[in-house]
């Protein structure tokens, strides 16, 4: 018995420096929180003296259109985004219930002002005061509206008329941000199709159509002015299934080929993407704009079409959207603007079933509606197998009670 006695005693200050040490960690769990407000506190001290956000933070960012009536409600959108690691989000309009989902998120949103408001806002100013008074005023900074895009895809439509007003619309709509003392902090550009290109193979070549010069010359000399980039839509999927015979789909998917050698310049191309990146690259060169950024409002490829529509498959979408990721994350320019980081938003967060047009059109989503994987890419879901966290009923609580005391309520139980 005497024997026993020190190791009894033993046993009893293991398990004190155990329970002691649990106290410890139980009060630590408390700490990250603390931190995290601290940051919030900081960042609405930084909004309060409007400092001007990163239009664009880091390479990757993503469309979230709405056209269905199936899509999870935009708090639960914002969720998924940050489960996603998306922190760039561009949508089509500026639905208030979006504006209200995103306040306080932390994510970049670039908002627009839709194609068929552009002719009253070239026509009257105070048009473009009220839109901006009705869907930025009222929100920003708490929601991070880093951008306005004025229309989408005007130029090289069918109707002149918007071409006209678009010119007219981006200058009232610049007038009032200035006044509104908005002007360096949100970001103001158009997104073009490739229509707006004469020529745009070799991407040497390319060229703006001549015919679309007298709109493109004064919002180029604006944006040249304000420092916003060149927006294009560059879908590679739509070259390749306007030609399936004489392009090659690897070249379009980022997958091994032998690539493309421009003859003029000696730029080797082995992918599709940064080829059509460069061909803006040139088209602005040659308009005398050369300092201008190109970057990619829309790119992407359809898991789904009609039998029409060649490439539309769920294989080549998980392969061009995953090679395209991987591409945009070495964060590297093309090459002929090495030192240009590349930019783009992907299409699409959702399928989107009201869309009209072929059955591509609803098929570009990285998510289906219900916010679970459609094309994988390795990003996360709404809907997840993975067992809950052991630490979540202490979050829970933590929000409740408060950090602090819900670590000195778990370090008595366990005492």
């Amino acid at each position: 018995m005497p024997m026993m006695a020190p190791r009894r005693s033993g046993i009893g200050r293991r398990r004190r420096l155990l329970l002691l040490l649990l106290c410890c960690c139980c009060c630590a769990l408390a700490l990250p929180c603390h931190a995290q407000l601290g940051t919030t506190t900081t960042n609405v001290s930084r909004s309060t003296h409007h400092t001007a956000p990163n239009s664009f933070v880091g390479t990757y960012g993503i469309n979230y259109g709405r056209i269905a009536d199936n899509l999870p409600e935009p708090r639960q959108v914002v969720r998924l985004l940050k489960l996603a690691r998306i922190r760039n989000v561009k949508i089509y309009d500026a639905d208030h219930t979006v504006l209200d989902a995103f306040r306080g998120s932390g994510l970049n949103l670039v908002v627009a002002i839709p194609n068929g408001l552009l002719k009253d806002m070239a026509a009257n100013p105070s048009k473009a005061m009220d839109w901006l008074n009705e869907n930025v005023q009222p929100y920003y900074p708490s929601t991070r509206i880093v951008g306005i895009t004025v229309g989408n895809e005007v130029l090289g439509g069918q109707d002149p008329g918007l071409a006209e007003a678009l010119v007219g619309a981006v200058r009232n709509v610049h007038d009032a941000l200035v006044m509104l003392r908005l002007a360096d902090h949100i970001e103001l550009s158009t997104p073009h199709s490739e229509a707006v290109f004469a020529v745009s193979y070799p991407p040497s070549a390319c060229v703006f159509k001549d015919d679309l010069m007298p709109y493109l010359r004064p919002l180029l000399d604006f944006f040249s002015r304000t420092g916003a980039p060149f927006y294009v839509n560059a879908y590679p999927f739509l070259a390749y299934m306007s030609d399936p015979e004489h392009i090659d789909i690897n070249y379009a998917l980022f997958k091994r080929n032998p690539g493309v050698m421009d003859q003029k310049t000696g730029l080797h191309y082995d992918n599709m993407f940064e080829a059509q990146v460069d061909a803006a690259y040139f088209a602005l060169e040659a308009a005398g704009y050369p300092g201008m950024e190109v970057r990619v409002a829309e790119t992407g490829w359809a898991s789904a079409g009609d039998p029409t529509e060649a490439g539309a498959d769920m294989g080549n979408a998980v392969i061009y959207n995953r090679n395209l990721r991987k591409r945009l994350f070495l964060r590297k320019g093309t090459p002929h603007r090495p030192d240009r980081v590349l930019k783009a938003y992907i299409f699409a967060l959702f399928n989107e079933n009201l869309k009209p047009g072929p059955s591509s059109e609803r098929h570009f989503g990285l998510y289906k509606p219900d916010g679970s994987v459609s094309i994988n890419i390795g990003l996360k879901g709404l809907t997840s197998s993975s067992p809950p966290s052991l630490i979540m009923p202490f979050k829970r609580w933590g929000r409740i009670l408060g950090y602090s005391s819900v670590a000195v309520l778990l370090c008595t139980l366990i005492f």
